[in-house]
């Protein structure tokens, strides 16, 4: 086992802090740590693809599960998979997709591991089919505070805990899940443009469940009656009627020359503040005029469609030093103007907003503290270092803690612990049962320790 001093960020490059960093090569090694853990405690960590500080253990101790990525053995009748907590969605993907199977759900990035997505209850493009990650988890081994290893199953209290516990019940060590069949590697892909925020929602709820994956990207800097504009993009698993005849196996690869990590401006410093704002309204001016009206029909592999960001070069540099924040909230159904007010203070600030998406959320999942509720789901990314941020976003929590809705911990780097209790009403049954389990606060993070979990 490697063991390193080491400042650790989460995706969005905020608020660093320094831990001792052991990667162990075993589950024994794994559990000799949280035994010897120091007063500061210990929090798992897998790819380091939370934007916030979930991952993060100032003065204390990191468990980086990375190296755990065995996969231990495919059914391919049954459809089902056991696997390290650290292996990748991507790389589950690769394996699985050969063999006419995919991940229960796959988010908008495959550089998540299974150990995270369980911990933090990851909702897919097709929440209102699917529901959330551990939905399809049928055990999993999860190290607790005791040094032992327990097999933890769906309906009792400790995985509802787990489920959307951003770690904080212990360490995710392996996992059994169920799998969704597919008969090709092609998605079916239809895209419209929406001219405003209602005509967006009006075209997700039209569509209703016929083309089950479905998000849209809004253009969160155009106003007046383009306010919340945006694209919508839908899809479904093609059938081998659709591929075309001269249509050859579908390669899982990324794009050529797109190397993850690397800068999408390479050898240039970030944008100056007052220029990042006009640069982001010409890209989000370009991105939608130059998307058909409507298009369907379109076979994309299935990577491309729900991984396609990860083809791309990394954009972080450009919203400066200071790095991002992202922000994602959800909002009941019948709370319609409560995102439109929240789309109308954003346009109106001009904040540099490149990257929004908009999704459904169908029926709650079990956990705690998962995220997804019934309702309309908005994430977007902004520079950290933006004047009066803050202040801003504070204002938002308070509309949409006011409507009944939640921001998502997982992503969360700045919220207020006494917003993070009035948006999750079960968060005092999970701090209940942390107490019990865990009374020498084995497990602990950054994120635990600013909003009281």
């Amino acid at each position: 086992m490697s063991v390193d001093t080491v400042s650790l960020t989460g995706w969005g490059r905020t608020a660093p802090t320094t831990a001792v960093r052991f990667r162990p090569r075993g589950d024994e090694e794994a559990a000799a740590v949280v035994r010897g853990r120091g007063p500061r405690g210990v929090i798992a960590r897998g790819l380091g693809r939370s934007p916030g500080d979930a991952a993060q253990n100032a003065g204390g101790s990191v468990l980086d599960l990375s190296g755990l990525a065995r996969i231990g053995g495919v059914d391919a009748t049954a459809g089902v998979v056991r696997c390290d907590a650290g292996v990748s969605l991507e790389r589950l993907l690769r394996v699985l997709l050969p063999l006419g199977w995919l991940p229960p759900v796959l988010p908008g990035t495959g550089r998540v591991t299974v150990g995270g997505a369980i911990a933090s209850d990851l909702p897919g493009l097709d929440h209102r089919r699917a529901g959330s990650f551990t939905r399809h988890v049928s055990a999993l081994e999860l190290l607790t505070a005791d040094g032992e290893v327990r097999t933890v199953l769906p309906g009792t209290t400790l995985f509802d805990a787990t489920a959307g516990g951003l770690g904080l019940t212990g360490v995710v060590l392996s996992a059994t899940l169920r799998l969704r069949r597919v008969t090709t590697g092609l998605m079916a892909v239809s895209t419209e443009r929406a001219g405003d925020l209602d005509d967006l929602l009006a075209r997700l709820t039209a569509g209703g469940d016929r083309l089950p994956y479905a998000s849209a990207w809004v253009d969160l800097m155009a106003r007046g009656r383009a306010t919340g504009r945006g694209v919508l993009t839908r899809g479904e698993h093609a059938t081998p009627d659709m591929r075309p005849a001269h249509a050859g196996r579908t390669r899982l690869s990324r794009r050529p020359g797109a190397a993850p990590g690397r800068s999408l401006l390479p050898g240039l410093p970030p944008l100056p503040g007052g220029l990042l704002g006009p640069a982001a309204a010409l890209c989000n001016e370009v991105r939608y005029r130059g998307t058909p009206r409507a298009r369907t029909g379109e076979l994309r592999p299935v990577p491309a469609f729900f991984h396609a960001s990860d083809a791309l070069p990394d954009v972080r540099p450009l919203y400066g030093r200071g790095g991002l924040v992202r922000y994602r909230f959800t909002v009941g159904y019948g709370q319609e103007e409560t995102l439109h007010r929240v789309v109308r203070r954003i346009a109106a600030r001009r904040s540099p907003a490149v990257r929004a998406v908009l999704q459904r959320f169908g029926a709650a999942d079990p956990g705690l503290l998962s995220f997804a509720a019934p309702g309309w789901s908005l994430e977007l990314d902004l520079p950290a270092a933006l004047p009066g941020l803050a202040l801003f976003l504070d204002g938002v929590d308070e509309e949409v803690a006011a409507a009944g809705g939640r921001v998502c911990l997982a992503k969360d780097s700045r919220m207020r612990p006494e917003t993070a209790a009035a948006m999750y009403p079960r968060l005092a049954e999970f701090r209940e049962l942390r107490a019990r389990l865990d009374p020498t606060g084995a497990f602990r993070s950054d994120l635990s320790r600013r909003l009281g979990l």
